[in-house]
């Protein structure tokens, strides 16, 4: 089945979806910017979703907190988020979600790249992975464990056996320097794989490096090509752009792939 949906919020989640005509979506559990996992919502409003995803068919996916970084060299944020990282994963695993997205993360100042990607798989090596775990390309950060080809490349050949999983944002791409939608299929070729779109416009210019959402026709990449990255990918899709223009991009996205 064709998966587009998009993100919202914790209030309702299911009927934000089909409010928006998505049949899948993808939710934060919790404060995506706290270490704490405060505001986790309990066992019955989980279940009550899992219920309620079912009765509606929509998918859920869940995108892990902004603050962990595995990567890290730094132990006092390394070592919480792969705790952190490992509890997102049971959680989302409770409410029967397709997959757990999480940022490459990054190493800073003196640090070589190098330490991040054995970082990487010492945390997959001590994570129990009983969710499927996306690991998403960022924009910018010279020192990106999933922003340039080169640096996914990198990361691959580190965590491929593991079977973790890819989510392509095209925004995150577009600003990274990636081309569009040639990009995807040089992505497909590093990770042999890619799970989920996030498909969205970039308010920034092409290498920019700024994570700037934007609906679809209304930034740098264009429509046209946000849908054919997202026909490119053969993956579900999730829009993360701002929600006055949310509904009319999923829909853009359906059409084009119905047509491709």
């Amino acid at each position: 089945m064709l998966r587009v949906g998009g993100h919202v919020g914790l209030d309702d989640p299911i009927g934000q979806a089909q409010a928006i005509g998505a049949n899948a979506c993808q939710i934060f559990l919790g404060n995506p910017r706290s270490w704490s996992g405060e505001a986790m919502p309990d066992a019955d409003w989980r279940r009550d979703l899992v219920r309620q995803a079912g009765d509606a068919d929509i998918a859920i996916y869940v995108h892990a907190p902004y603050v962990i970084n595995v990567a890290s060299a730094n132990n006092r944020i390394r070592i919480p988020s792969r705790k952190l990282l490992q509890t997102q994963i049971e959680a989302a695993a409770s409410i029967g979600a397709a997959g757990l997205v999480v940022h490459g993360g990054h190493v800073t100042g003196a640090d070589e790249p190098e330490i991040g990607y054995v970082n990487w798989h010492k945390a997959l090596s001590q994570l129990e992975l009983i969710c499927p775990l996306l690991i998403e390309n960022t924009a910018g950060g010279k020192k990106a464990m999933a922003r340039t080809l080169d640096a996914l490349g990198r990361l691959w050949d580190t965590v491929g056996e593991f079977g973790v999983g890819f989510c392509v944002d095209t925004c995150h791409a577009w600003a990274a320097g990636i081309g569009l939608p040639a990009g995807i299929e040089a992505i497909k070729a590093i990770t042999g794989r890619i799970d989920l779109v996030h498909a969205n416009d970039s308010d920034g210019d092409f290498g920019s490096g700024r994570d700037r959402h934007q609906n679809l026709g209304r930034g740098t990449i264009g429509a046209e090509t946000v849908v054919e990255s997202c026909a490119l990918a053969r993956a579900p899709v999730i829009c993360e752009t701002p929600a006055a223009g949310i509904a009319a991009d999923i829909a853009l996205i359906r059409d084009g792939l119905q047509r491709t």
